[in-house]
């Protein structure tokens, strides 16, 4: 029921649409209510004439005049009720749409940790048309319906009470069977959306892994995996169409035996002179009129159902708050020096599960720290609390002495850049991907970006320039060339702290130079973080930590780590010496000496 008002609060917003939509009801019903005593009328002078030769044209023409322009009354205020019903749906799932995807956005990374992408794209899309229709078939039309029978209910009961009693008869059936299907049907609808969501996950994945898919020549493990999510939607949906059917057909038959009965019982009442021939004529026309808000009563469970079962997932979304909170007080912060610090950092994703524990770093304006360490010792965590993607358990981080909690999100994001390892590309022009963030920037500046980056010569290349269309993800681009373009980025960003994912274990010793090449520009005169993986970068940096366990086990630079029996010493001769010798047997010297 909370899900129902919810709903329904969110449609009070557009309150004159809604407004215009009951008004226009009240008229076309009340219009569609006169019609059958009209009719019925018509029917009495026409036996009149009949009976005793009074017939009178003129009357009968005004009489068919009054018919014709009440249903025209009734067609035009008809029309104005589907019109503003649909206006008024499509607007709330409008806002409900951008609504869903603006708190998306601001979501902390915790929550997306946990939420699959197919999930909330189903939510996005399928649960929000739910909800689009439950709007308008249900919030709309509902009164229309109930007005209707009220309204046919009192007038065939101040016509002949004892027809209008028989003619109710089929009404607890109907209220039975559509308390039994609502309850029956809202599982189901439940079991459904989450199958779609489940359906979506399995699509999306399959989609943007097609080229894993085909190496490993998968696609009948991932075509028997898309059947039986898809089997198990198509068996849930068939069910929800058996319940639906069986009660909108026990329905009309109760409808049906009812009027079965009205003509039998109102028949031999006019035989006796009780009723005339225009009131049981009017009678079965509104009988016809009752049959409609019954035929419908098991669409409406079944929209209601399904909209309960949609509007839960996702008011679960709305629900969900993020980890990360910007205060109320919090401050617009100007470009700052870039001195950071991080004091006593404690940090878990999950509780009693701590991923950090007592970090302490101090990286001066201009400095480049350097971070070591094994697979899940913290390295990219740090990386993140930074720029706040999570939230610190305990211990604090600041920015030239100021805790950025203090600070809005934007601005303390528009101070720091990110350069990461996967380099995630928009489907657009190479322009508008090193633009990004900062979609004002002129051609100037997005070419002297890409110079540094070392990434113009190739984009001049290139048929289109700057205005090349990259493929899904920048698949169209090699490895190297994405990771210059994310340099770019942060170039035309100009942070003055900088985070970079130092990966180029997969390029080949050319590009590795080039890149090299870009980071040495874009990082100086920055405060950089690096998630180190190459000797070149531990060689230029100012401090490095060596992280174990989520603890700094080791700090100090190269040359201080590396004359100690350490835990660096072990990571330098397993993984970074054999780079060094691999740079010497290729007529290259190591290119942290490179200045």
């Amino acid at each position: 029921m909370r899900t129902i008002l919810r709903i329904i609060g969110l449609t009070i917003c557009h309150k004159w649409l809604l407004l215009g939509a009951y008004l226009t009801t009240a008229i076309a019903t009340g219009a569609y209510l006169l019609l059958p005593r009209l009719f019925g009328e018509a029917v009495d002078r026409l036996a009149q004439a009949f009976d005793h030769g009074d017939y009178s044209e003129s009357a009968m023409f005004t009489l068919a005049l009054v018919i014709i322009g009440t249903s025209v009354v009734r067609g035009v205020f008809s029309f104005g009720q589907m019109y503003l019903g649909e206006a008024l749906a499509q607007t709330v799932a409008y806002d409900v749409r951008n609504a869903f995807y603006d708190h998306v956005q601001h979501l902390s990374f915790s929550f997306h940790d946990r939420n699959h992408t197919g999930n909330l794209m189903s939510r996005a899309i399928t649960d929000v048309e739910s909800l689009r229709m439950v709007v308008h078939m249900g919030i709309v039309r509902t009164p229309y319906y109930i007005l209707l029978f009220l309204g046919t209910t009192f007038l065939i009961l101040r016509l002949d009470w004892r027809l209008g009693l028989l003619s109710a008869s089929f009404m607890p059936l109907v209220g039975i069977l559509s308390g039994v299907a609502r309850v029956h049907l809202r599982r189901v609808w439940l079991r459904i959306q989450q199958e779609m969501a489940e359906l979506s996950t399995v699509l999306q994945e399959n989609l943007t892994g097609v080229r894993v898919v085909k190496v490993f020549a998968a696609e009948d493990y991932e075509k028997e995996k898309f059947n039986e999510k898809s089997a198990a939607i198509a068996q849930d949906m068939i069910k929800a169409g058996w319940i639906d059917s069986m009660n909108g057909a026990s329905m009309v038959m109760g409808l049906l035996v009812a009027m079965g009965l009205v003509v039998w019982y109102g028949g031999y009442r006019v035989i006796n002179g009780d009723l005339t021939a225009g009131q049981l004529a009017q009678f079965l026309f509104y009988m016809q009129i009752l049959s409609m808000p019954v035929r419908q009563t098991g669409m409406m469970v079944s929209v209601v159902a399904r909209a309960m079962a949609a509007g839960g997932r996702l008011f679960e979304i709305f629900d969900a708050r993020s980890q990360v909170q910007e205060a109320a007080d919090a401050v617009e912060i100007p470009r700052v020096k870039g001195q950071v610090r991080f004091e006593h950092v404690n940090f878990s994703y999950r509780d009693g599960l701590k991923v950090l524990e007592d970090i302490n770093i101090d990286a001066p304006q201009g400095s480049v720290v350097a971070l070591l360490g094994a697979p899940g010792s913290g390295k990219s965590t740090i990386a993140h609390l930074l720029p706040r993607f999570y939230e610190v358990d305990s211990g604090r981080v600041t920015i030239d002495g100021m805790d950025i909690r203090e600070a809005t999100l934007r601005s303390l994001r528009s101070n720091i850049g990110i350069v990461q390892q996967d380099v995630f590309l928009f489907t657009a022009s190479i322009r508008d991907n090193i633009a990004y963030g900062r979609e004002e920037s002129d051609i100037q500046e997005v070419v002297h970006a890409a110079e540094i980056a070392h990434l113009h010569e190739f984009i001049e290349t290139l048929e289109e320039g700057y205005d090349t269309k990259l493929g899904e993800r920048g698949l169209t681009l090699s490895g190297g060339q994405r990771q210059r373009l994310s340099i770019a980025r942060a170039v035309l960003l100009d942070p003055p702290v900088l985070i970079l994912d130092d990966s180029t274990s997969s390029v080949d010793a050319h590009t590795e130079e080039m890149i090299r090449t870009a980071m040495k520009s874009v990082m100086k005169g920055r405060t950089t973080f690096v998630i180190a993986h190459r000797l070149s970068t531990v060689h230029r940096a100012d401090q490095i930590l060596v992280l174990k366990d989520g603890h700094v086990a080791e700090r100090g630079t190269h040359e201080q780590l590396l004359g100690a029996s350490s835990l660096y010493r072990e990571i330098y001769d397993l993984q970074l010496r054999p780079q060094e010798d691999v740079m010497l047997d290729i007529n290259m010297p190591p290119v942290g000496r490179v200045e």
